[in-house]
């Protein structure tokens, strides 16, 4: 027997709400396939399944809050007989049939109301009452999660607050040159549609990925008092929130990605981040992050700590300046690369010696595309 729970979507994460189940009982499950989709503070994420299984229970209905933590389904291994004792635990209402598309949705006159004072479609909102109707509590969430500004920057600020009250910062910088990165790039692109062209932003996150791998005390997760480094890199990008406030997805495995998967994949995270619609993969793996403020106009950033991971990268514009190099003077474009990390796992020394690494791997852009 597979006990299907809530999972931690992030270190700021208490609770969710359940908005849609993606199986029913008697499907064949595999290993990272979407199963539901869970609403939090910052968005909507797909929830994949850890583990191959038939689908015995579903346990909670959509449109329920419910903490971390807390079973939601049971699923049996394969050739696993059922438990006679499972269904005492089965929430009645859990398979409450949904309209088909043209139907009129059945709604209370009170929740019709409701809708109309938030100006909310009420085609828009999940019913979870009988036979699906929309009742009031349904059309408060609807409104609840149109405008969440407030929660998420009370969230943010709670996680951030726990940071710097539990990580022991230390910040150290590195002013990098990318002539020649940027010259290979304008190079490349050149052979390439419009559609598939490379920006900086890509080489960066890969040549920090690559860097890391020389360094893996800046890698990983710090709990229970212990640091543990993790082999693969889980790149998670700060992405600006339409709604106001920041999500750092990650870009899976980019360690070993090429720069054109890469690019497509940051390009589709993105438009997903911004539609919400993430997988709980890529909100609860990354192991560290990387924060690029240079579109703002920003020379540099320095970012606190996404707990529990130990480091961040902040990379501020690419701008041309003077720069002094055997004996002569020059312009050339260059980028600020910062390093966020906890001291209870790395120092100063390694930190600039990651940095060194960093602008190393960056003269070498031709290699990044492997």
């Amino acid at each position: 027997m597979i006990e299907f729970t809530l999972p931690a979507l992030g270190a700021d994460m208490d609770e969710g709400t359940l908005l849609e189940w993606r199986i029913k009982p008697g499907d064949t499950v595999k290993k990272g396939q979407i199963i539901a989709v869970i609403d939090t503070s910052k968005a909507a994420i797909d929830i994949e399944s850890w583990h191959d299984g038939i689908v015995s229970e579903l346990l909670v209905k959509p449109g329920t809050k419910i903490p971390v933590g807390t079973l939601m389904a049971i699923l049996l291994e394969p050739g696993e007989a059922p438990d006679a004792t499972m269904h005492s635990r089965k929430i009645p209402g859990t398979e409450a049939p949904r309209p088909s598309p043209g139907h009129r949705q059945m709604a209370s006159p009170a929740a019709r109301q409701a809708a109309r004072k938030y100006g909310i479609d009420i085609g828009t909102v999940i019913g979870t009452g009988h036979g699906g109707a929309i009742t009031l509590d349904d059309v408060a969430h609807a409104a609840r999660a149109s405008n969440k500004s407030a929660d998420i920057r009370k969230t943010i600020a709670a996680a951030m607050a726990r940071s710097k009250r539990e990580i022991p910062h230390y910040y150290v910088a590195e002013t990098i040159p990318l002539a020649t990165m940027l010259a290979w790039l304008a190079k490349e692109n050149s052979k390439r549609p419009l559609a598939e062209r490379l920006l900086p932003a890509a080489a960066l996150i890969k040549a920090v990925a690559l860097s890391l791998k020389q360094f893996p005390e800046f890698n990983g997760f710090y709990r229970d008092d212990a640091f543990r480094a993790v082999t693969a890199v889980h790149v998670g990008v700060a992405i600006s929130l339409r709604q106001g406030g920041l999500i750092a997805p990650a870009l899976l495995d980019a360690h070993a990605k090429p720069l054109t998967q890469l690019m497509q994949e940051l390009t589709d995270l993105v438009k997903r981040c911004r539609v919400g619609s993430l997988k709980s993969s890529e909100i609860s793996e990354p192991t560290i992050t990387v924060t690029n403020l240079g579109d703002q106009g920003v020379a540099q950033v320095f970012g606190i700590i996404y707990p529990p991971q130990v480091a961040l990268i902040g990379f501020g514009r690419i701008a041309e300046q003077p720069w002094a190099e055997n004996g002569g003077l020059k312009i050339m474009p260059a980028v600020t690369a910062s390093l966020s990390a906890d001291h209870r796992v790395s120092d100063g020394h390694r930190g600039a010696l990651f940095l060194t690494e960093l602008r190393e791997q960056l003269q070498h852009p031709e290699a990044l595309d492997q």
